[in-house]
């Protein structure tokens, strides 16, 4: 007989059925994926030897859990996935607005229903996927929405006293018991509200209009907070921060392999829709490599921190700026160019808060430099790094590509050519072919023209070509050459 079958109490207690708090379940179903050497948290990569082991631990020893950290750094993922860790179902008794377990029944309702009807009391089914809440901290949140209140139309029909506990409406944090109850951005809470959720918390008893009522609730609380709050927007009061068991610090991927991994899977359902765009290795790395500098550039506020959103919208919209070439070409298939991460600034610009600098510089024109720096970072580590080769006893493998543009009036990269024609076009320079056989000898073929685009940007970094950006397109030139004509 499956136990979600049985529809009475008597029926579960002739099945064995014991009561365990949510806790315990958690403690229990945990211990028997570790044993089984079973992944806890999937889909959740850069954490495996810092978070989850932290969280894993905080589980075990049936704490109550802060998880501090920037935003775009998977808290909410993780407070969600720990249902996984929750039985299939629970009993409740039928009828309960607060999953009164029957065994150790807290509200009125179910004491006295059970009390009338012993075994025959009728028991209904709750599934894990039921027992998560959550609920985002505003200023405005008040204890009524978090614990509840008295509801006056219910004393009416009822024709109760106020001081009768059956006329409570009950708020979020009673109708989540049994479950797990995430707060996000805890700090922005009021501070009255966090005082609210001391008892709650330790004693296991409300108050709510003034009459303190006993309700032992059975609660995993998990609470997310970003560390810039606590000093821009609130803090944890210290009471409430002393009875949260755990606290976990998160944080953004270490290596750009992590990242990339992150990307891939969150942009997966994008990928599918647009398999007929070929996205280059380095391509990939440089995406993820604009997050890198932003966390590192001095125009971009590093308390806020820079999500991992932004590589996901980013990707999406460079996919998309390929896409929309090609169809404007009639091609049904066509490779990410150099050129199309232009089409990924207003990913950039909506993700970043600036520092003073930086409005002063611009949001888009930060977000050009955001992607100019990935490209030096990239090319540095495929290509000799530029800035050490000016010593008149080392030979330089980038003069004959600049002596080649000394002698062009101008080289065109626009963005209506063809895939054919992009090809075509960056085959013209010659020494930029040789380059390219010298220190990437194993290039995949589909990759070339794009590591040739990128040797020219990264010259243009380097000063020793010029970039001029067209309505569609761009124009490099020899950088003295350029000047010599335009006298």
């Amino acid at each position: 007989m499956k136990i979600e079958k049985i529809k009475t109490f008597g029926e579960l207690k002739a099945q064995g059925y014991e009561y365990k708090s949510v806790k315990d379940e958690l403690r229990r179903n945990l211990l028997q994926k570790i044993m089984k050497k079973e992944t806890t948290f999937k889909g959740i990569h850069g954490y495996e030897y810092t978070v989850i082991p932290e969280l894993e631990r905080a589980i075990l020893s049936r704490h109550n859990i802060n998880l501090l950290g920037l935003r775009g750094q998977a808290k909410t993922r993780l407070a969600r996935q720990m249902t996984t860790l929750l039985d299939e179902f629970i009993p409740v008794v039928e009828g309960s607005e607060i999953n009164d377990d029957p065994f150790k029944p807290i509200s009125r309702y179910a004491r006295e229903l059970l009390a009338e009807k012993g075994d025959n009391t009728p028991i209904s089914w709750v599934h894990r996927d039921e027992r998560f809440a959550e609920k985002l901290a505003t200023p405005d949140v008040t204890v009524a929405d978090l614990i509840g209140d008295v509801d006056p139309i219910k004393a009416a029909n009822l024709k109760l006293t106020y001081a009768d506990d059956r006329v409570i409406h009950y708020g979020m944090i009673p109708r989540a018991n049994r479950s797990i109850f995430v707060i996000n951005e805890l700090p922005d809470l009021q501070a009255r509200i966090q005082v609210a959720l001391f008892n709650i918390l330790q004693e296991g008893d409300v108050q709510i209009r003034g009459f303190k009522l006993r309700l032992p609730l059975d609660i995993q609380f998990v609470f997310t907070a970003n560390p810039e709050d606590y000093t821009n927007r609130g803090s944890i009061v210290t009471p409430l921060k002393d009875r949260i068991g755990s606290q976990i610090l998160t944080h953004y991927p270490e290596d750009i392999e992590t990242a990339r991994t992150i990307t891939q899977q969150e942009a997966a359902q994008a990928m599918a829709e647009k398999q007929h765009v070929y996205v280059p290795e380095i391509a990939k790395d440089i995406l993820e490599e604009i997050s890198f500098q932003a966390r590192e550039s001095e125009f971009i506020d590093a308390k806020s921190g820079v999500s991992a959103r932004m590589s996901i919208t980013a990707f999406e919209n460079l996919l998309s700026t390929a896409e929309r070439r090609a169809l404007q070409n009639g091609a049904r298939e066509t490779s990410v160019r150099l050129g199309d991460f232009v089409g990924i600034i207003p990913s950039i610009t909506g993700k970043v808060e600036l520092v003073y600098e930086g409005e002063q510089e611009g949001a888009s024109q930060v977000a050009q430099q955001l992607i100019a720096d990935a490209v030096k970072a990239q090319f540095d580590t495929y290509f000799p790094k530029i800035e050490k080769l000016q010593k008149e006893t080392e030979q330089d493998p980038y003069t004959e590509i600049v002596a080649w543009f000394f002698e062009q009036s101008g080289f065109e990269l626009l963005d209506s050519l063809s895939d054919d024609e992009y090809k075509q076009q960056l085959n013209r320079i010659e020494p930029l072919d040789e380059l390219v056989n010298d220190h990437l000898p194993d290039i995949d073929e589909r990759d070339r023209s794009f590591v040739k685009e990128l040797v020219l940007w990264a010259l243009v970094e380097y000063r020793k070509l010029s970039k001029y950006n067209l309505s569609d397109g761009m124009r490099f030139k020899d950088v003295y050459g350029g000047y010599i004509s335009g006298l």
